[in-house]
């Protein structure tokens, strides 16, 4: 074999991985394969300037290359069971645990140090929330930001490119599993690699790809979820109580109209709005700086709303996916519009926009986000909004700006055991490309996770 250990993706799950694999065994030979760019590399080309929208460059910068789609992130890292994913359900809640523990002290010891971790634990908030029939999950929260989260990405490449080899800008389009035991990867430029262990970990934007692989290899695969929603952003003091002492509120609210769960998620204070590149869609996030120097006087947050299909549809991302493309055809890309303009039933203009009290963060096309958002979905995080604005006041202002769609796409969940190893033995899925997780802390736990599985049966193997 080439290698002992290829992983395919170079995100959270990938690095982690790697980083593991070199503490248990440092003479392993590992590789990494990542459709993107080294970190120095990866640069948006939209600077609001000459370029102001998004261009769908054929390998989006901000989704792929080292450090996944969390690089650029606000670097925020959960630590709890209660949201993020599922990996607990296979490997136990205590484990989970501490090895989200064990993720954040490795983020610490590599330049995260003297950031804050924040608690929900025995807040007031919660109680006013209840009060409200609005639900705070609990989980501590560290903050590094985009700017230092981009330094701990920077120590960790540096602490493995000496023992582990990259392979950037490299697409692999096939997995075989090999008839003597091990695997063989394939890139686009027809160059294949040998080894043992295949660790495959390409994030939600491989959600396609990952599906492709395993009906190729016969790995049952079950339907998942996508979320489908808006960001809000609004002055950062309306939600200043919160993110002082929260920084990332998880709310969860109970619609009296259908009974949907709509959830806040990704909370940016003084934060920006920014374009998503997935698959040539162009969807919405946001991103914060733990610098206060780049702070903006706005607070952004996303509004989701889960939905699951059965049979006969089954293909919850193909959903997503033609939502996004309406907005695309209407406004070229997102569009953003006044909560007042909304609720009365009239699009945005550039006029509305430019005199709202929000300055908008994002360079986006004002319009019409009830042409584009299904009405079940749109009157749901209506409905959420003027919850939300009794415990946090100002939340239902006219001027609170929409930006739509924002759309989290899901992998298949594939079927994994409880060393989240499929049934191609040597093929592990981790991170948010399995399906199993949905953040950074559960995706990097993950990595560490099959790690030390494959390390422990390495280390066993007869000679």
């Amino acid at each position: 074999m080439d290698y002992d250990v290829i992983i395919v993706g170079a995100g959270p799950g990938g690095i982690f991985s790697a980083y593991e694999l070199m503490q248990k065994s440092p003479d392993l030979r590992v590789a990494v394969f990542e459709l993107g760019a080294p970190l120095e590399r990866r640069k948006c080309p939209i600077d609001g300037k000459k370029v102001k929208s998004c261009i769908k460059c054929k390998t989006c910068s901000i989704m792929s290359g080292f450090g996944g789609a969390g690089a650029f992130s606000d670097g925020k890292y959960n630590i709890t069971n209660q949201f993020g994913g599922t990996l607990y359900e296979y490997i136990g809640k205590q484990q989970a645990l501490e090895l989200m523990r064990y993720v954040d002290d490795i983020n610490l010891s590599h330049g995260g140090a003297g950031t804050k971790l924040y608690s929900t634990a025995n807040t007031a908030i919660k109680k006013k929330c209840c009060e409200n029939d609005l639900h705070l999950l609990d989980a501590q929260v560290r903050h590094l930001g985009t700017d230092i989260n981009y330094i701990v990405l920077e120590n960790l490449y540096n602490a493995l490119k000496s023992q582990v080899t990259f392979f950037f800008r490299t697409e692999i389009v096939n997995v075989e599993q090999l008839d003597g035991g091990g695997f063989s990867v394939t890139t686009a430029a027809e160059e294949q690699y040998t080894c043992t262990n295949c660790i495959v970990s390409v994030g939600r934007s491989g959600s396609k790809w990952m599906e492709r692989v395993c009906g190729q290899l016969g790995i049952r695969t079950l339907s998942n979820r996508v979320d489908i929603g808006v960001r809000v952003e609004l002055p950062a003091v309306v939600f200043s109580h919160l993110t002082d002492e929260l920084y990332e509120s998880k709310i969860v609210y109970r619609t009296k109209q259908f009974e949907d769960l709509v959830r806040t998620f990704c909370m940016n204070p003084h934060g920006v709005v920014v374009n998503e590149n997935t698959n040539g869609i162009v969807t919405v996030n946001g991103h914060s700086y733990e610098d206060e120097s780049l702070h903006t006087d706005n607070t952004n947050f996303a509004l989701l709303v889960s939905k699951h299909f059965s049979e006969p549809f089954r293909d919850s991302n193909g959903y997503g996916e033609s939502i996004a493309r309406l907005s695309n055809m209407l406004g070229g890309g997102v569009i953003v519009q006044r909560f007042g303009d909304l609720i009365r039933g009239r699009r945005s203009n550039a006029q509305r926009i430019a005199e709202s009290y929000v300055v908008p963060t994002l360079a986006a096309t004002p319009g019409d986000l009830s042409l584009v958002i299904p009405k079940r979905i749109l009157d749901g995080i209506i409905e959420m909004i003027y919850a939300l604005d009794k415990i946090a006041p100002g939340t239902a202002n006219d001027d609170t700006l929409l930006y739509g769609v924002e759309v989290k796409f899901y992998n298949m969940e594939v079927e994994l055991d409880t060393n989240l190893e499929t049934t191609a033995k040597g093929l592990y899925v981790i991170g948010d490309g399995s399906g199993v997780t949905h953040s950074l802390s559960h995706a990097s736990a993950s990595g560490v996770y099959v790690a030390r599985r494959i390390a422990e049966k390495l280390l066993t193997k007869p000679q």
